[in-house]
């Protein structure tokens, strides 16, 4: 009789402890500054191969500081230009807070710039109400569009765009998109202070935490006057408070914006504004609109913008330091 031998098998129980998850750094350099990403992946990828090609596809696009690109082309006259997908988004997004803030986000102010010499050229040393006059029928976003064909056409020749108060939100949305399409979930990227967040901080099991630097921060050693919680929405600031000048009969901090409307440098009491919107380049436009707006009028703006949110420092009549923020800004507030 045939004997039968029973092979016990063992069933090996294996308990997955969770795996800690190990987040991966990558810096460098981009769009005039530096970034800095926090993200999770266990792919084997050269990441920042990837990242670094996609910088130079929006600086070749819409960077005024290249030569050759795109919208220095087409600000030197070149109507053949046919622009890319990059171009008409930060276009599309430019038409779009112009429309929403009457006129006071307009990246045709680039001749304007250009002659206080906050531009990339030499400023014009004498800037008389004639000069001004003259230089205004180069500003409105309503004298360009882009045709069916891909090409810019603009009423005038001079007119000259300037997309740095939205390129560099857009320019981190696309590397938010590189990643995603890499098959990342989970992401902080920081660039020149702009943030853009997906998902949430793995390691800590928590939404993402970023800090909003005081207006009295020292550059060599920066100090946070709030934290707040992000999770996929985009978060920019504009500020010129270390850059003021005082009112010599009310003692007042004021900081110098460029009026499109106008084409005056004017006053605007709000010295710093913190955006959190559902893109960086968002969040970037609007963050430099309400520097140009003031303080009472983007309060009224801000109340029909509900996917905007926002955190406004302002000096009083009192010269004191204050904060207007949104609702929805507020419930974002570490305790």
């Amino acid at each position: 009789m045939k004997k039968l031998f029973f092979i016990p098998v063992l069933l090996l129980f294996i308990f997955c402890e969770k795996k800690e998850a190990e987040p991966l750094f990558l810096q460098g350099d981009a769009f005039g500054t530096t970034y800095n990403i926090k993200f999770y992946s266990e792919k084997n990828i050269d990441f920042k191969k990837g990242l670094d090609s996609v910088i130079d596809v929006v600086n070749h696009s819409v960077s005024t500081y290249i030569p050759d690109s795109d919208i220095s082309k087409v600000n030197k006259g070149d109507s053949t230009v046919v622009v890319d997908s990059i171009f008409r988004e930060v276009f599309r997004i430019s038409e779009a807070v112009n429309k929403k803030t009457n006129g006071y986000f307009d990246p045709t102010v680039g001749v304007l710039r250009n002659a206080y010499g906050f531009g990339d050229v030499k400023p014009l040393k004498n800037i008389d109400s004639t000069t001004l006059d003259s230089l205004m029928q180069y500003v409105g976003f309503s004298k360009v569009k882009i045709e069916n064909d891909g090409t810019v056409s603009k009423k005038y020749p001079q007119i000259y765009f300037d997309f740095n108060a939205v390129a560099k939100g857009f320019g981190i949305d696309c590397l938010g998109r590189y990643l995603e399409s890499k098959g990342v979930t989970d992401y902080l990227i920081e660039l020149g202070g702009e943030i853009l967040t997906k998902g949430q901080n793995i390691e800590k099991e928590q939404e993402w935490v970023v800090g909003i630097e005081a207006v009295d921060s020292e550059l060599e050693d920066r100090s946070f006057e709030a934290t707040v919680n992000l999770k996929n929405v985009g978060m920019a600031s504009s500020g010129n408070y270390r850059k003021f000048r005082v009112d010599s009969l009310t003692g007042k901090k004021y900081v110098h914006t460029l009026n499109p409307l106008t084409g005056s440098a004017e006053k605007s009491d709000v010295t710093s504004a913190t955006v959190i919107a559902p893109t960086c380049g968002v969040a970037d436009a609007y963050a430099t609109s309400f520097m140009a707006l003031g303080l009472e009028k983007s309060k009224e703006l801000l109340k029909n913008l509900p996917n905007i949110e926002a955190y406004l420092t302002f000096t009083d009549s009192l010269n004191q330091h204050q904060v207007f923020m949104t609702e929805s800004f507020k419930n974002r507030l570490m305790n």
